[in-house]
């Protein structure tokens, strides 16, 4: 049987999440016509208030909850370790949330977060968009978000920008003359490949020219090597193929050659995001370096400085990003 979450009980009372959250902690300022409504919906509906009305509470715990997409891949990992390094040195819990696609429900992971009685919370993950944030919001709670710069109150940031990354790399081909440039769809983290359209259309802007370029992979394919292998049977190959992670990449050098495109002469690639598989492969893979560990470890201090009375920090923090071309790349 489904679990009754506290966003079904606000709407069927017609009230915020925050009045239900007063209801279910006894607070003297909800008028007692809303209250009777919250309670009829929290009777009609059977849900039973046990971790939200806890989770408000105001003790600080010392435990920072953690919000990441699938973490099977070396890059989050890294993510990860840097910012549990850090909480080690401040003395903080962290409690791992992860998401998988079509597995895990915002709703939830929310509740869930209120419930474990966190003093904040760090989130890296494509999926939580602005209405999820603003919940949190409500309750007051610090939030550091890895990967995108948001510039809102009680919300911090630390991120790469990947959009001017592939701006300059694919400004560079376009300086060559080379102008057929593709970049590989990923379902998993469609807010990163936004900000790669980004950057090549603004690369190809300034030529006059426009970017219209996605390989977008048909859902009728389990994996990205499975659509490539036919892709590439039946499509011209572009002379640059841009990749947001490594599977993905790897993927596209396989199905590249076993088409019989030779890898970088017929075919470049690249993958944004650098882990130690690029290197395992032949031809090695072109990629950016960009720093998983620190962006975890730096977002880390940034929520301990948001949990101090300390007002005088800086509260988006971009870090750097370093083009390491290798074999897949001319």
């Amino acid at each position: 049987m489904k679990r009754v979450t506290i966003y079904e009980v606000a709407k069927e009372a017609g009230v915020s999440l925050a009045t239900v959250s007063r209801v279910i902690n006894g607070s003297h300022l909800v008028k007692e016509e809303t209250r009777t409504k919250v309670q009829q919906a929290i009777e009609a509906l059977g849900y039973r208030p046990n971790a939200i009305a806890q989770g408000l509470a105001l003790a600080k715990t010392t435990t920072i909850a953690l919000v990441v997409p699938d973490a099977s891949f070396t890059y989050i990992g890294q993510v990860i370790n840097g910012l549990i390094d850090v909480a080690k040195i401040y003395r903080y819990n962290v409690v791992l949330h992860t998401t998988s696609e079509g597995l895990s429900e915002m709703n939830e992971i929310i509740e869930n977060i209120l419930s474990s009685h966190v003093d904040g919370v760090i989130i890296y993950n494509d999926r939580f968009v602005h209405d999820e944030l603003a919940t949190l919001r409500k309750y007051a709670i610090p939030i550091v978000i890895i990967g995108n710069r948001i510039n809102e109150e009680n919300i911090g940031s630390v991120f790469v920008d990947i959009s001017n990354a592939i701006y300059e790399l694919v400004k560079s081909y376009l300086d060559k003359g080379v102008q057929d440039i593709a970049i590989l769809e990923d379902r998993k983290h469609r807010r990163s490949i936004e900000k790669l359209i980004l950057g090549a259309k603004a690369a190809f802007k300034e030529k006059g020219k426009d970017f219209n370029k996605l390989i977008e992979i048909s859902s009728e394919y389990r994996t990205s090597y499975a659509f490539l292998s036919n892709y590439f049977k039946e499509h011209k190959a572009d002379k640059l193929l841009i990749c947001y992670r490594d599977s993905h990449a790897l993927a596209a050098l396989n199905a590249a050659q076993e088409n019989g495109l030779r890898v970088p002469d017929d075919l470049e690639i690249v993958c944004l995001l650098d882990t130690k598989y690029n290197i395992m492969v032949r031809p090695m893979l072109s990629c950016f370096a960009i720093p998983s560990y620190d962006l975890g470890a730096v977002a880390m201090r940034l929520m301990t400085k948001m949990l101090s009375s300390d007002s005088s920090f800086e509260k988006e923090i971009e870090l750097s990003y370093l083009y390491t071309p290798r074999q897949s790349t001319k």
